[in-house]
């Protein structure tokens, strides 16, 4: 059953609902749909699923209209397709600008949505017919291989029975065989230089077992390497003795001494280490990057407008067309965009998005996205086709990219720091990741440039499964002359997490950075463990450390976090991921799409961006340089 069919602008006019299925649909799947899918360029998929409702849609992109049917999830509607287009095809005949209502839609909605109903059924009927038909067929399979079976069985049986003719058909089925036997002997002998007559066809394996001896191979090649491969096969078997490894020297007769790896200070009661001659190395490397503004240059932007798309790519072969009606077409251009038109560069942009490291199934759904934003649009008259195409799909690819890296909340750290120290609480973010992305630097760069505001930091060191994960964080506590809280190792991270929040709100300290342990995304124990760090403290940011080298990982990391992160929570809102540090950003030359599909799979945006080994190198993200190195 059909819930509801809306008709709005892209602006967000609602111009027409159906008033027959005006039904209150339970939360708000427009909404939804519109925010969730459409203006993060998924609107090339097939359908989208909200509750219990599941959502189609289509575009007029000349018109700028939008046409949405809702239904139930549980029901399979064959017709909402069919419905869809032919209402898009009557709606499009009275649409007018300037006209509000539409009202005269309804009657010729009603007949529309009966004739597409009536197809459903014909279809539904039409598929159970073949089903019936297929398995009809597969039961006769059965019968008929199982007659066979008995049939062979019976003749095995009663041999007496066989007539002449049988015998006789028995006769030529063998003399045919032993044709081909002879034919293929023939062959082989004729290799040898030798002709054999019909006794010598049959092999004796005495005889074969001697030429094997001699070194015979195949059809009578004789291979003279056998003999020596043989010997060289036994001297190899018989393996040299191993030479004893050479022990090291103990001068003295001394055993060598242990020597003890952890030159730390000893850690109180209360978390914190004993920070008596500090080396100080950090307070004199300048402004951190993240308050500098990027310049670019013109230079730049002018050699972006030079690689602008070529018209180099061959197309597909069409269907051939005369010689006049080509030019004419090439010079006039068509009413109307089809995909036909679309797919050659869209195809080199999907090329060009993969070679800047954007993961494979991004680059693909985005040229969809593209795709169904530009059919059916209109060509201005006596353009070419080719290069008019290219500008838009660039145009439309530039527009798309350039929306889903601008992030659509607001991601001014020191504003909400402000605001938590209002409310007299410390402002907590928790760093997670896989193993080995630099989550313990580059929270170390971040508390640089809190400090650089005046903002007083405490970190938390949480990660109490990796071995020198503490004496890593607290070097660069000493470094920054930064109060650390510390419980050492097999301590649970959630409740040292708790411990630091708690003693940060004792001290006075505006922000807690947590470290977590390395982990990766299948691991379920860790997975569950930082689920409960999250659920427990609840902080303000979650940021995902991830790096700039990755390709189609990057999809398999995010998703993967956020869908353990929503499995195993425990409270009723489900905390995910909000934002993204990249690291090793300076290592990638171009290569810049972990970034795109990153923001595109997780809907977070990029907040930070390591770009090398210093405390200072940690800046913003620049979404237009980021757009101009992905299509450049």
């Amino acid at each position: 059953m059909l819930e509801q069919l809306l008709i709005f602008t892209r602006g967000g006019l609602i111009l027409w609902t159906c008033k027959e299925l005006g039904k209150a649909l339970k939360g708000s799947p427009i909404d939804t749909l519109i925010r969730s899918c459409l203006l993060e360029e998924r609107s090339g998929e097939v359908s989208f699923n909200y509750e219990a409702y599941t959502l189609k849609w289509t575009f007029h992109n000349d018109l700028g209209l939008v046409f949405v049917a809702v239904y139930q999830r549980i029901l399979h509607l064959l017709y909402v397709d069919d419905l869809l287009s032919m209402v898009k095809e009557s709606f499009s005949e009275i649409y007018d600008p300037k006209r509000m209502s539409y009202d005269d839609f309804d009657e010729t909605f009603r007949q529309l949505r009966m004739e597409a109903e009536a197809r459903g059924e014909e279809l539904r009927k039409v598929k159970q017919v073949g089903k019936v038909v297929s398995s009809v067929k597969k039961q006769g399979q059965v019968s008929k291989s199982g007659l066979d079976g008995g049939n062979k069985s019976g003749g095995g049986g009663s041999k007496k029975d066989v007539g002449d003719g049988d015998k006789d058909k028995d006769k030529v089925g063998s003399f045919m065989t032993n044709g081909n036997h002879k034919m293929e002997d023939d062959d082989s002998d004729k290799t040898n230089g030798k002709e054999n007559t019909a006794d010598n066809v049959v092999l004796d394996p005495s005889k074969l077992m001697k030429l094997r001896s001699k070194g015979v191979r195949g059809r009578g090649g004789v291979r003279k390497t056998d003999s020596i491969g043989n010997k060289s096969s036994k001297v190899a078997a018989a393996e040299p003795p191993k030479k004893a490894t050479k022990k090291n020297r103990v001068w003295d007769d001394a055993a060598p001494k242990q020597v003890k790896l952890d030159f730390t200070d000893s850690v109180g009661e209360n978390g914190n280490g004993n920070h008596d001659h500090v080396d100080i190395a950090a307070a004199d490397q300048g402004e951190s990057m993240m308050d500098k503004e990027e310049v670019f240059s013109s230079d730049d932007e002018s050699e972006d407008d030079d690689d602008e798309p070529r018209s180099d790519e061959k197309k597909p072969e069409a269907k051939k067309k005369g010689w006049f009606s080509s030019v004419f077409q090439s010079i006039t251009g068509k009413a109307n965009l089809e995909r036909t038109d679309l797919k050659p560069a869209l195809k080199a942009l999907k090329e060009r998005l993969m070679t800047k490291n954007v993961a494979e199934e991004i680059a693909e759904k985005l040229c969809e996205s593209v795709e169904a934003s530009l059919e059916g649009k209109k060509l201005a008259s006596f353009t070419r086709i080719s290069s008019t195409v290219q500008v838009l799909c660039f145009g439309a690819m530039e527009n798309a990219l350039i929306r889903i890296l601008t992030p659509r909340r607001s991601i001014d750290i020191m504003r909400d720091v402000h605001a938590a120290k209002e409310q007299r609480r410390p402002y907590v973010v928790v760093f997670v990741g896989v193993n080995g992305v630099g989550k313990s630097t580059n929270l170390a760069k971040v508390a640089y440039w809190l400090q650089q505001h005046k903002v007083s930091v405490m970190m938390a060191a949480c990660d109490t499964f990796r071995s020198g994960a503490v004496e890593q964080l607290r070097t660069h506590a000493r470094r920054l002359q930064i109060p650390i809280f510390e419980k050492g190792y097999e301590k649970d991270p959630a409740v040292v997490a708790k411990e630091a929040i708690q003693e940060a709100t004792r001290n006075g300290s505006d922000v807690v950075l947590v470290d977590t342990a390395g982990r990766m995304q299948d691991n379920e124990p860790l997975m569950r463990a930082l689920s409960k760090l999250i659920n427990l403290n609840k902080p303000d940011l979650v940021l995902f450390v991830g790096e700039a080298l990755v390709g189609n990982d990057a999809v398999d990391q995010l998703s993967k976090f956020n869908q353990k992160l929503s499995d195993l929570s425990n409270s009723g809102t489900t905390r995910l991921i909000d934002g993204i540090l990249l690291t090793k950003f300076d290592t990638i030359d171009d290569k810049v799409g972990a970034a795109l599909s990153m923001v595109y799979i997780s809907g977070a945006p990029v907040m930070f961006v390591g770009c090398g080994q210093s405390y200072t190198d940690l800046k913003k993200l620049n979404v237009k340089a980021i757009v101009k190195t992905l299509l450049k």
